[in-house]
Parts: C-alpha cells; structure tokens; sequence
C-alpha cells in the first residue's frame, strides 16, 4: 500500500492565506464578511475537530481495515481508475450522509455546529464538528466492503473536504455554467447555509452537485431571494463548548423529560429537526409551504393592482416570479 498524506494538515497554510486574502477583499469592497468573534469560534472549532481527528481518524482506519481484511467482496487495486471510480462512490456517499444529517436528529446533532455562524466566510468551512468523527463514518462502511482500501477512502474523504473549503465564500458571485451544472460552486453552498425557508435543506452535495438535481434536492440561489445565514432559530453564542454540544443537550432534553412513551423518546432522535410529540413542531418543508404561501398571496396582490401590459406577464419577468427555479 501507498503511503498517502494528510493533506489536511498540508492544507492548513493555504487556508489561513486564503482567509487573509478573502478578508482583505472584504474591506476593500467595505463588505462586513467577517465578524472576529465569529471567526476565532470558527478556528476554533476547526482546530478541535483536527485534534479529535487524531483519534476518531485511528478507530474510522481500524473499522475499516477490519472489513477490508475479513469481509471484502472484490480488491480493487490501486490504479488511476480506482481513485476515479472512488471519486465519485465517496461523493455519491457524502451526499446520502449529508442529506440525512439534516433530516435526522441524532445526526444534525453534530452537523448542526457547521450551519450556526450566521456569517459566511472560509473561515465558516472550518467551523467542524467535535463528535460527528466518532460515529458519521458509517455510511462509508460499504467502500471497503466492495474491495476499496482504507488508505485510499481516507484520502478521498480529505479531498472532498478540502474541496468544500473553497466554497464557503460570498466573493465568487457564479462560476462559469457548464461547471455550475455539474460542481458544487459558492453559490450552490451559500443556498445549502441559508435559513431561508426557500432553502433549508437543499443542495447536500460535496463536490458534485448532480446528485441534488438527480433526487430532487437542487435549489439555485436567487437573485430577489438574498440568502441569510444561519439556523431558524440562532444559538447566538460564540462559546465553542456551547457551539459544539448545544443540540445534544437538547435532544436529550426532548428525550429524558416530560410525560411521552418511549415511541415518542425515539422518535426524538431519530426524527427530523423541529418535530414535536404534540404536533406543535415545524420541519423545514413545513416551514417552505408557508412561505411558498405567503409568498404566493404577496404575488397575487401585485398582480391584481399591476394592468397586464404588452408581455402578459403583468410587469413580471418569468425569472423573478416566485415558482423560478424550483
């Protein structure tokens, strides 16, 4: 086996310039991208999840390798194909793992801490889990059951990171459209931070956004629909303990208190976000119908007050009504 590096810590140098540079930028445009407590909790984050990782990193190596030596079904050798082939079997998992962190609780626990700035910068990519290592690598158990080393699905799993770093910017309006069809790019992954209710939970994708388009979850920015970031209802602290920890005291909270059956004590954890035993609880398609509503409503009004010029549109564009690009 190859020895493969970990280019994550290689990394680190390019992101702290990349930072300073997209920083700089901000001020020259007078645009507050950065906030400094938000940043420092950020690193902060970033710099626990790569001490942890140390150690998560070892059990992830030796769960796989246990699968690869006594249970693997094919050897996939190491070859230029392999690693393409892996490209695209650890981005299509990526997706499925991410997808699912925001529709069940037990892992929007750990996944939640990466959407909780309600800023959007580089420094928002290193905003990383504290527990998400110990136990998200399942969805990956299937790589070196099909016969891919461990090594190298380490590897591909830094790249698809490290790949998702350069994302997380407000300075790269649209990439070109051919690659805006088929690669995740800043303006798909600003839509995936968005608290809008237009815009929860869509656009899970790592490197390759045609899995969102392929199982219905693509959604593209808006230009009369201005993303904000953050959750629907903010933690508002910048203590990384709190950031790191808040959901899972949470939903131990919903889980051990109260009067409900043990069908709803489950269901608390294995349910999406915002679900409540007594019906009082809104999901994020609960969320989107009422806006999609409300919106429509609005609509309707401007259409009635506004005569139907020469276009029929009533004065508005196909591209700025409400239904464009869903």
């Amino acid at each position: 086996m190859p020895e493969f590096p970990n280019i994550i810590l290689y990394a680190i140098p390019f992101f702290v310039i990349s930072m300073l540079l997209e920083l700089y930028v901000s001020i020259k445009e007078k645009k507050k991208t950065y906030e400094t407590k938000d940043a420092f909790t950020s690193i902060a984050m970033g710099l626990g999840n790569v001490f942890l990782g140390f150690f998560t990193k070892a059990v992830v190596l030796l769960v796989f390798m246990v699968i690869y030596e006594n249970f693997r079904i094919f050897t996939i050798p190491f070859a230029w194909w392999s690693f393409v082939l892996l490209l695209f079997a650890d981005d299509f998992t990526y997706y499925w793992f991410h997808r699912i962190s925001h529709e069940n609780r037990l892992f929007w626990a750990s996944h939640v801490v990466h959407h909780s700035s309600e800023h959007y910068n580089l420094s928002t990519a290193l905003r990383q889990t504290w527990s998400g290592g110990f136990y998200t690598f399942i969805f990956w158990l299937w790589l070196p059951l099909i016969g891919f080393h461990p090594g190298m699905i380490l590897l591909q799993m830094s790249v698809s990171l490290l790949y998702q770093f350069w994302i997380h910017t407000e300075a790269i309006d649209k990439m070109p459209k051919w690659f805006e069809s088929v690669m995740n790019t800043p303006s798909h992954h600003r839509v995936h931070h968005g608290s809008n209710p237009l815009y929860l939970d869509r656009n899970h994708a790592g490197i390759f956004i045609i899995w969102d388009k392929l199982f219905g979850t693509f959604q593209p920015e808006l230009e009369d629909e201005k993303v904000i970031y953050g959750l629907v209802s903010n933690i508002k602290t910048y203590n990384p303990l709190k950031v790191a920890f808040h959901e899972w005291l949470a939903m131990g909270k919903d889980v051990f208190s109260g009067k409900k059956s043990i069908r709803d004590r489950v269901k608390y954890i294995v349910k999406p976000p915002g679900w409540k035993h007594d019906g009082t609880g809104k999901l994020s398609d609960d969320l989107r119908k009422e806006w999609e509503e409300t919106a429509g409503n609005k609509q309707s009004a401007v259409d009635i007050q506004k005569p139907v010029n020469a276009t029929g549109l009533n004065g508005i564009t196909q591209e700025n009504h409400v239904g464009a690009g869903q």
